[in-house]
């Protein structure tokens, strides 16, 4: 009897996930992009992170639409030294988060050449979103809202924010509009079936990078 009762107070584990969604977040050296990822899956800030070497990745499982998500996360390496290996990444991708900091004009200049980056390696129908961070310095910015509204409005689909890693203020609203217009754009027999035959259906975590797609022939940065 104690058996049964004690079988019958045991938790039922918890649910799988339904999907699993790759995210990568791209930029310039020191833009915040390992913070902005830390503050969303462990909600801590580190004062002088260390800049990422290669790629590095967290998971973090989020609930919407009454479905259950494994987040994986990608943070590259913002070096050129590095693209060779990061550029590996962004096939997989079905939402792909661009940064730059506020506060320093050269990181906003970089973008077409991070646009150009995405045209050639990412997915056509990967989504995008433009995050202007560090809004904890204003007193330093050198980059206008409206500046970082209208890059982001010349490129199709692409949406804009501004957040602090370190205030903690849009960060969680970052990710998950982002995986809320992905799940938008899935056919609904898509999410019926729970992705049993898709790419977001659960796998392994990778341990390699898969292989590196052939260009696309379309751009959409102008």
């Amino acid at each position: 009897r104690c058996r049964r009762r004690l079988a019958r107070r045991r938790k039922q584990p918890p649910r799988p996930a339904d999907f699993k969604l790759q995210v990568i977040i791209i930029g310039s050296r020191g833009v915040g992009k390992t913070s902005l990822m830390e503050r969303f899956t462990d909600d801590t800030f580190c004062e002088a992170c260390k800049s990422t070497v290669g790629v590095d990745f967290k998971i973090k499982t989020v609930e919407l639409r009454g479905k259950k998500i494994r987040l994986q996360i990608w943070d590259t390496a913002g070096q050129e030294r590095f693209n060779s290996i990061t550029s590996a990444y962004y096939r997989s991708a079905k939402g792909i988060i661009l940064v730059y900091d506020i506060t320093k004009k050269e990181t906003f200049d970089d973008l077409p050449k991070w646009m150009k980056m995405i045209d050639k390696y990412a997915s056509e129908d990967a989504e995008l979103l433009l995050v202007g961070n560090k809004l904890d310095c204003e007193v330093d910015r050198e980059i206008t809202r409206q500046q970082g509204e209208k890059f982001a409005q010349q490129i199709t689909g692409m949406r804009f924010c501004e957040a602090s890693a370190k205030d903690n203020f849009n960060v969680d609203e970052i990710f998950l509009k982002l995986v809320d217009d992905i799940l938008k754009k899935m056919p609904l027999d898509v999410i019926r079936n729970e992705l049993s035959n898709s790419i977001l259906s659960l796998q392994p975590e990778p341990e390699i990078p898969p292989e590196l797609p052939p260009p696309r022939p379309h751009v959409r940065c102008c």
